[in-house]
Parts: structure tokens; sequence; C-alpha cells
């Protein structure tokens, strides 16, 4: 093998590497050919990895419009009591983490809450990251002889995404509360890809070959790209309003709206790049210690250079989404509660990618190699959570939660942790 070449080992925007790991050109192969005229060439390679896995960036940015939330209201709840005049705990949980309930907070009153999630995606529509296979061919393919050989490649891309969300929540009113959350993210993006020329149209191993100086005459059929980096910064902010609509003893029913601004720079994968609405309904129950919600929403995406073209700065709509989630919360003591969500995701017409075989044949030889292969469609992503909340002195709760990917459509990690702290005042 020969030794690991960078093609830019850190890049100046993380949403480029894609497009960055083997060079500006594509992947140019050395050559000895004598041309007609008397001079050599580099040969050009080019590949649906390259020129489409930027899709990639769009799966990646899905993901991050639709990343879980933790619920800006307070695990204390309120409602007046007229007969008393004073305002009341509403439930005896501490509500859910990733959802909503329809109680609100209270006039006057205000929830800060601040958790970290971790994500480190591994697979892409159950492809395991670690292994991509793509084929490059070469530029006039059609024309046959020594232009029929390709090139194969491996590639591992290691992505992961810390994400630190402080939100603040206000209630204008016993049934309004309004909300900003903030969240800072941290991305990494690393790949790596080894590539082999497969000599189907050649045999000279000075017509085809990547310079290496441990081989033979320093030339060799193997090479090690690689590429990547990482960025931290602000990411998209979200204000929300909730509005309780209806009231019937310990059910209610809430709407509300999420708007995504993008405050994230998208081109280092910290945001989406877009604007995001996103109106939602919550409704919510109270059977002594167990209370159960629902929610519903449809998430409206903009335009992002995610979507389109990094380079040229050309904008093309995200994939819009549709969400719902079911789960409870139960009030195990008066200081503790568990909460569990099933959560799933609509995603329409969105990039996915599959793994086909590429028939390649030559004048000396044929071969089957694993490719990939960019299509859309519109697919489901779902999810299960399981956590806690502990109050540990007066208005002071800890939060604990697991999510769990279920299936392997779209960009998934297996498991993400959250950990978090809320304060009521």
């Amino acid at each position: 093998m020969a030794t690991p070449a960078a093609a830019q080992s850190r890049p100046p925007r993380l949403a480029s590497v894609f497009n960055d790991l083997f060079g500006p050109n594509g992947l140019v192969v050395n050559s000895e050919e004598v041309l007609p005229d008397g001079s050599t060439h580099s040969a050009h390679f080019n590949s649906t990895f390259q020129s489409n896995f930027s899709q990639f960036n769009i799966a990646l940015a899905s993901q991050l419009t639709s990343l879980p939330l933790p619920s800006p209201a307070s695990g204390f709840t309120y409602r007046f009591d007229a007969a008393t005049g004073t305002f009341v705990r509403s439930t005896r949980s501490f509500g859910p983490i990733l959802t909503d309930r329809a109680e609100t907070i209270g006039r006057g009153k205000f929830a800060f809450g601040y958790n970290f999630q971790f994500y480190s995606f591994d697979q892409l529509e159950g492809l395991d990251l670690s292994t991509v296979p793509a084929v490059f061919t070469h530029d006039d393919r059609q024309l046959g002889g020594g232009r029929t050989d390709v090139v194969t490649t491996v590639s591992s891309i290691d992505i992961s995404v810390g994400q630190w969300t402080g939100a603040l929540t206000y209630g204008l009113s016993d049934w309004l509360d309004i909300s900003l959350a903030v969240p800072l993210v941290n991305t990494s993006l690393h790949v790596s890809s080894a590539a082999q020329i497969e000599r189907l149209g050649t045999v000279n191993p000075v017509i085809h070959f990547f310079r290496d100086p441990d081989a033979p005459e320093g030339v060799g059929r193997n090479r090690n790209f690689e590429a990547g980096g990482s960025a931290s910064g602000i990411g998209d902010l979200v204000v929300r309003a909730k509005g309780a609509v209806l009231r019937q003893g310990s059910r209610g029913l809430a709407l509300g709206v999420d708007v995504r601004m993008p405050t994230g720079d998208e081109r280092n994968l910290l945001g989406s790049g877009a604007t995001g609405v996103k109106p939602f309904v919550a409704y919510s129950a109270a059977f002594q210690r167990i209370s159960p919600h629902l929610n519903a929403a449809y998430q409206w995406n903009g335009s992002s250079v995610l979507a389109g073209d990094v380079k040229t700065g050309e904008k093309a709509d995200l994939p819009d989404q549709f969400l719902y989630a079911i789960g409870a919360d139960v009030g195990v003591t008066e200081r503790f509660s568990m909460t569990v969500d099933w959560l799933g995701r609509w995603s329409m017409d969105s990039p996915r990618v599959r793994v086909q075989p590429f028939e390649a044949v030559g004048p000396n030889a044929s071969g089957t190699f694993d490719d990939i292969e960019i299509f859309h469609e519109s697919f489901w992503i779902s999810s299960a959570a399981l956590g806690f909340k502990a109050n540990l002195k007066g208005s002071f709760l800890v939060d604990f939660n697991l999510r769990f990917t279920v299936g392997s459509n779209g960009l998934t990690d297996r498991v993400t942790p959250l950990v978090g702290i809320e304060y009521a005042f």
C-alpha cells in the first residue's frame, strides 16, 4: 500500500469534504501512456461517490433539522385553582424529555433547562459507514481499450455531533408559554478511502498507476486518501410559542409552533442553512401517577446550500417532514419519574443510498464490484426513548435519557444519550 496521502487534511468547510477527498478534479491516476501528439496525460476517473455523495450533506442536514430538542417546558407545571386563588401542581410526574405535554408552566413562571446529547452516526440506509464501496470509471470509458480500467474504493466515514442546548421558557399567561432554545454544536467529520486500480483494459503498469516510492519503479496500484476536520459554534436557534386550547379536568390540548432560524454555519455542518417552521399539537392527560401524551407536527424547511451546491452557493429545498410521538411519563415517587416514548419521522422525497453491483468488462478481464447509487424516496425513521427525571432539591431536576434507533432507514446512530438539568422559578 502507498503511504496515506491527504487530499485536504483540514478543509475550510466540512460540507466540502466529499468533493475535496480525491481533489478538485476527481480521482486522478498517473499515466505514462504516449498520446498521438507525443505527450502523456493524467487519467481522470469519476464516480457517483464524489459527484453525488454530497447528498450525504442533505441526509445530515435533515437530521440536524429534526434532532429531538428536549422539551423547553418545565417539569413543574401549574394550573390556577379558583377555589384557593393560587397556582397548584397540575401533574404528579415531571413530564417527558424529548416530547411535549399540553400543560403550560403558569403565568409569570420561568423554566430553564440545559442538556447535552451526543450522536455518533454509524449507518446510512443500513450501509455501514466504515465500509462504503464506490467504483470510479475512466473518462470516455465508452471508447474501450485501456479506458475500461476502473478504480475501486472502500471508504470509511466517521461523523459525530455533540449538542449542548440551553432553553428558557416564560409563562406569558396561565395558558401561553414562549421559549427560546439555543444549541451549541460540535461536528466532527473524517473520511478515509482506500483506492485500487483494477486492470481490465491495460497490462502495462505505467499506463495507469499511483506513485508509490515503496513499489518497484515507484509504480503502484493502491493509494489512500483522507480528508476531514471538526467545527464548533452556535447551531440553529429555535423560538417557540405554545398555548393550551383545551382543558377538561386532567386532560389538555395545546397548539404551538417552532420557528427555526438558520444561525448555524451550514458549510461547517453546524446548522441546516434553512429557515424552518414546525406547527405542532400536543395532547396529554393525567391518571394518578401516569400521564400519557401524544404529539404530531409538520416540519417545513426552506432552501439551503446543503441541498444545492456548496461550492457555487446554489440553494435547493431541504426535505419536509411529518413527525409524531406517543408515550407516557410515570411519577414513581414524589422525587422520581420515568418517561418512555416512541418517535416517528416521515421524510419526504429525501436522498437515499443503496449498494448495487457494477459490471465491468474490458479486453483483458472483467469483474463485478460493489458500487453505491443515490436515489430519492420518502421513508419512515423510527426510534424509542427511555429516561428519567430526579428531583434533587426544590424545583431542581436532573434528566437522563437514551434514544434507540429502530430500523435502518436514513442516517442513524444506535444509541443517543442525553443528560441535563432543569430549574423552575
